[in-house]
């Protein structure tokens, strides 16, 4: 097979390389994989030595498409010049990854003499490798569902690297084809021994089980029947428009309004209608539309919340829809009974009779199967359409014996009377109220979005034209009743004029020798202000027209009885109302929602039976106006959120003229009927307020959540161009919790005096590990956002990788935050095992603090008693883990360390996240036996929630011994803010002279009163200089004996490396050139015991040390002298600028 001398090198080795890939597999192949378990898979290729030496072709170690089995034919794959180089750059990477034929539904290779054409044009090509893989040496088959000779054609070289291909782009179990996974970031980028990260979808790309369940039955029914637009929308549509008031009201209409204003009305009802098609089309063509009509669209692009309450109401409103049409169908029969005298009971009772009979025949019809429905609908188009055209015959058929009856055919003077209105106790308002319920109807389509063929392109179609027909219709049958049809008629055909009398009468009947000046006084029974029965009269045939009211009715019936459960069943699938879930379930190939069509039946059945729906009418019309105004709103508000996700590709939309529609919706809503728009409004914000605080477990990328963050992002850019003023400082908080549960104490404090006032960020270094897992901190920190936000905390968590804890608290002093919400301050907890492990951690721990002065940062460290850190406590996150479990979540997150840590370091990965599978210590059944706490746990887990508490009446007492710029008294003042603080009153502590104690007092009371401050009462410490009892001195001694360095009992050169080596020691000069800020520490220790011993919470200024000069272990023995044994203490220091102030 080696190409002829004439072929360039290059394409000799492809061609070959081509053919050979198209060449049958002669070996036995194991069974592939079901398209629906279809995976990229990657087989990771070892390094092994002399891998190469072993293998009898080189081309099985190079990224090609051979089968060992063909390594007869290999050679000339080889024989190009590049084919070593080509095969020793393939080394170490990943092996091509092989493919199955999805036709072939996993049964291996094709059978034996298959043609080249049609392996080229299929997926089925497959490698076998000799090579040692990680996995132990084993031979590996790989498939998936495209032939690696397409890339190979498209690129030159053999890539697992994918071609662009919609598959990629389907949600899971998508009706509309198999959903492909490309290979992922990790397979084609990290190094060989590391793992590929697990499967995932892009961003938003989850299906609600629901979703799924209902994807995969639509993609395993076979024989499933889907329309087209005709079928499926132009035909709806128009038989629910052209409902019974273009027979028996029409002609009222023009009676009353005259030609010009009837087509005003018709026009206006049409405009608005137009605006809401165009609006249905914009969303119908923004991506695959699956079953749910109007609440689907509405759901997905402004959220559950609108979505759920008008799905309800407007599957309400169908079923009740039903009830008003069946009603119409029977008045009409019960009036052509008492014509015959053929009155069964009486009028009422005859109604609920045949309406009760008409509803189970269409519940048959309709559970019979969505083709038989669409059967029912074409038969009952044609009777429609036939009574319409035999209309129209009629106008232009005159009969003398219809004249005394006000009809002479088209007249000019007929027309240019009752072109002008003439309201006889109705307003302009009142009858186009009564005219556009018959617009309504323009959903009827889309309501059954899941059972179309294509509804991107038949909603808008079908749902457009339709509109357009109907709205000629209406103008058709204004203008031509208006025509030749006066106003009043006796019906008496006595009622002529002689010809003397002719010149006194100035009617359009006058004309044609009849005069009806009579009906001026009494209300006559003819013409088109009195008989709702004119185009019968008018019809070439008049019994058509009645079979025309028929057809007219029940097919509006129809189709809403179609409509409502198809709504009611996508609303429960979601499960926005978890009671309805029941009547998700679907039957049969087509997904029938029987229990739906059960319970829209008993609905109308119910309101069949009330017989009397001039009540209900106009509160139906309003709920479809509601649904049409929300649909306007949507395609307004994804337009103003301006999301890269809103392309609709039909572009004749403009987010101006929707807004427009959404208002003309709402104006005609209380134009028609205002209380019944103001009960509907009011249902909708119930509804919206419920789904609102169920907090549906769902994302469907609405254009809330993308307008909420064009907001966010347009008010974070301006803050950023404002500067800073004393009155709207915060303390914005880089709490170094490590993972949000492991300090719970830490969390709850700051979140106190933080919630909606401040940024709160919890901070976690990860360190220790020489080779990061960025993949595992992406998870961790979408999986503690969640924790914090289902805990209510109001907080960011933002991890980061690092050498040392030093270093990444630098890298979140610099980074975290966004513009003008960023960290001013650092908090952190007390580090309390300061004295048991390595003395480096305390070095790294007061260098954190010097790092968030020199940022400019302010610092609090929290300290209690009992210490902060509870994550070597096990099962102390139940919480976390019920929560993660009942959300479905496959990743459940525990906090455990069998070794207590540090509870100041709290960058120290002292806190190990671990997943469910590989938890040895997590309590999996509540009931199953748990380890019991000791004692100093049990303390410690009790007072880790001491902050959730409310705290009762007690005192919060400041020691504001130093001004540093106000932070000290803005946290306690904040904190007393909150609910759970409000009982406790802050008790101020300031240090002063003795003989000046007075004096001092009141000039804090006049600051205090100056910023607005209350405060019970105001301590002045003369005494703070007095020398600390010997004992406590002693014991001070006696703690920083170990970590001093002796310098004056060694040589200096020794010391010197010493000190080099252990940079916290202290220095003998040093201890005695602090030695009365040392003194003052343990002297205030004693001041706090003696004041405030029975404090809820001490906030106290920190004592600052200078850089370089106090060393680690001298300072942290100042903050552990300072701090022991108390209540809750915050030691605070401010960056010393004003954040307080009293002016205006």
């Amino acid at each position: 097979m080696s190409a002829p001398s004439s072929t360039p090198p290059a394409q000799a080795e492809n061609a070959a390389l081509e053919n050979e890939a198209l060449a049958p597999d002669s070996g036995l192949r194991p069974p592939g994989p079901t398209p629906s378990q279809s995976r990229f898979q990657v087989d990771l290729v070892a390094e092994a030595a002399g891998a190469g030496a072993d293998d009898k072709s080189p081309s099985s170690d190079a990224s090609t498409t051979l089968p060992s089995s063909e390594k007869a034919t290999s050679s000339a794959a080889t024989e190009g010049p590049d084919a070593g180089a080509a095969t020793e750059e393939a080394k170490g990477r990943f092996r091509v990854v092989n493919f199955a034929d999805p036709s072939a539904e996993g049964t291996g290779a094709p059978p034996e003499g298959a043609p080249a054409e049609g392996l080229q044009n299929g997926d089925t090509v497959m490698s076998e490798t000799s090579l040692h893989s990680s996995t132990g040496g084993q031979h590996h088959y790989h498939y998936d569902t495209h032939t690696n000779t397409y890339y190979l054609r498209t690129f030159g070289h053999n890539t697992i690297d994918a071609v662009p291909n919609i598959d990629f782009y389907r949600q899971t179990a998508a009706p509309l084809g198999e959903k492909l996974i490309r290979p992922t970031l990790s397979e084609l980028h990290d190094e060989l021994d590391k793992e590929p990260f697990e499967d995932g979808f892009a961003n938003g790309e989850e299906l609600t089980p629901a979703e799924e369940a209902a994807a995969k039955e639509a993609a395993d029914s076979k024989g499933v029947v889907k329309f087209g637009w005709i079928k499926g929308v132009l035909v709806r549509c128009m038989l629910n428009i052209w409902g019974v008031m273009l027979f028996i009201r029409m002609s009222w209409i023009v009676g009353q309004a005259g030609i010009a204003l009837s087509c005003v009305i018709v026009l206006m009802a049409t405009v608005v209608t137009t605006i809401t098609g165009l609006s249905t089309s914009a969303i119908a063509t923004n991506g695959f539309v699956r079953g749910g009509g109007a609440y689907y669209l509405i759901s997905r692009s402004l959220g559950p919340e609108f979505g759920g309450s008008i799905g309800l109401i407007f599957a309400f409103a169908n079923a009740v829809a039903v009830a008003m049409y069946v009603v119409g169908f029977a008045e009409t029969v019960v009036d052509l009974l008492a014509g015959v005298n053929a009155i069964m009971t009486d009028e009422t009772n005859d109604i609920r009779i045949i309406g009760t009979i008409t509803v189970i025949l269409l519940l048959g019809i309709s559970v019979a199967g969505m083709e038989w429905e669409a059967k029912a609908q074409i038969f009952l188009l044609f009777v429609l359409v036939t009574a319409i055209i035999n209309y129209f015959i009629g106008t232009f058929i005159t009969v003398q014996s219809k004249a005394p009856m006000g009809f002479f055919g088209y007249d000019g003077s007929i027309m240019w009377e009752n072109m002008g209105p003439d309201f006889r106790e109705q307003t302009f308002f009142s009858v186009f109220s009564i005219f556009f319920p018959a617009a309504t109807g323009i959903l009827a389509g889309a309501n059954i979005s899941g059972d179309l063929a294509d509804p991107q392109l038949a909603i808008p179609r079908g749902t457009l034209l339709a509109i357009l027909i109907t709205g000629i219709v209406y103008l058709g049958v204004a203008v031509s009743t208006g025509s030749c049809i006066v106003r009043d008629a006796t019906g008496s055909i006595n009622d002529t004029i002689s010809s003397q009398f002719m010149a006194n009468c100035t009617d359009a009947a006058c004309k044609f020798g009849f005069d009806f000046s009579s009906c001026a006084g009494k209300k006559c029974p003819y013409g088109l202000q009195n008989d709702v029965q004119v185009m019968s009269l008018v019809s070439g045939f008049s019994p058509i027209i009645t079979a025309g009211i028929f057809s007219a009715t029940l097919s509006s019936a129809l189709a809403s009885l179609v409509s409502a459960p198809k709504v009611f069943q996508a609303l429960c699938k979601d499960n926005i109302y978890p009671g309805f879930s029941m009547f998700a379930k679907g039957y049969g190939k087509n997904n029938e929602p029987l229990r739906g069509y059960i319970l829209t039946f008993c609905i109308a059945l119910g309101f069949i039976l009330i017989a009397e729906l001039n009540i209900i009418a106009p509160i139906i019309s309003n709920f479809f106006l509601a649904s049409y105004a929300l649909i306007n709103f949507s395609v307004f508000h994804a337009s103003l959120a301006n999301s890269p996700g809103w392309r609709p590709s039909f572009k004749y939309y403009n987010m101006w003229v929707s807004l427009a529609g959404a208002v003309l919706c709402c104006v005609v809503m209380f134009v028609i009927n205002w209380w019944a728009a103001l009960l509907t409004n009011v249902i909708v914000m119930g509804l919206y307020i419920y789904v609102s605080y169920k907090k549906p477990d769902v994302n469907w990328g609405s254009s809330t959540q993308a307008l909420t963050y064009h907001q966010a992002l347009t008010h974070t850019l301006h803050l950023s161009g404002v500067e800073d003023h004393v009155k709207n400082f915060r303390p914005q908080c880089l709490v170094m919790t490590g993972y949000p549960n492991s300090r719970p104490a830490l969390l709850h404090l700051v979140h106190s005096f933080t919630k909606n006032v401040g940024l709160l960020i919890c901070g976690h270094v990860r360190t220790g590990s020489r080779r990061p897992n960025f993949k595992e901190l992406a998870t961790d920190q979408s999986r503690y956002q969640r924790w914090l936000l289902r805990n209510e905390t109001k907080a960011f968590y933002t991890p980061v990788f690092a050498e040392d804890m030093r270093q990444g608290t630098q890298y979140l002093l610099q980074a975290a935050g966004l513009g003008r919400l960023r960290p001013n301050t650092l908090v952190l907890g007390f580090k309390n095992d300061w004295r048991d492990g390595d003395m480096m951690n305390v070095e790294t721990y007061i260098h954190m603090i010097h790092d968030a002065f020199d940022f400019q940062y302010g610092a609090v460290i929290l300290r209690l008693k009992e210490g902060l850190d509870v994550s070597h406590i096990q099962g102390q996150d139940d919480l976390l883990s019920s929560q993660e479990k009942s959300s479905g979540m496959k990743d459940v997150v525990v906090s455990i360390d069998m070794s207590k840590d540090s509870d100041g370091d709290s960058s120290k990965p002292s806190s190990k996240a671990t997943s469910l599978q590989n938890s040895p210590a997590i309590q999996k059944d509540k009931k199953s036996p748990t380890v019991p706490l000791n004692l100093s746990d049990q303390r410690l887990l009790e007072a880790s929630q001491q902050f959730q508490k409310k705290q009762g009446k007690g005192t919060v007492d400041v020691w504001w011994l130093f001004d540093d710029g106000g932070l000290t008294l803005l946290i306690p003042y904040l904190l007393t803010n909150k609910k759970r603080w409000k009982d406790c009153k802050i008790r101020v502590f300031i240090g002063g002279k003795i003989n000046r104690i007075d004096h001092d007092r009141r000039a804090m009371a006049t600051l205090l009163s100056k910023f607005r401050i209350d405060f019970s009462d105001i301590t002045v410490l003369g005494d703070i200089n007095t020398k600390p009892k010997k004992e406590n001195s002693s014991a001070f001694e006696e703690m920083i004996e170990p970590y001093r360095l002796k310098e004056d009992d060694m040589e200096q050169e020794v010391a010197e490396r010493l000190k080099n080596s252990e940079p916290w020691r202290i220095t003998d000069n040093e201890l005695e050139l602090y030695r009365a800020k040392t003194n003052r520490q343990i002297r205030l220790n004693e001041l706090l015991k003696e004041h405030s011993s029975t404090a809820n919470l001490i906030v106290m200024s920190m004592p600052l040390a200078r850089k370089g000069t106090v060393s680690s272990a001298l300072y942290m023995a100042w903050l552990e002298a300072l701090s022991k044994d108390l209540p809750p203490i915050l030691l605070v220091r401010g960056n010393h600028q004003s954040v307080l102030t009293f002016y205006s």
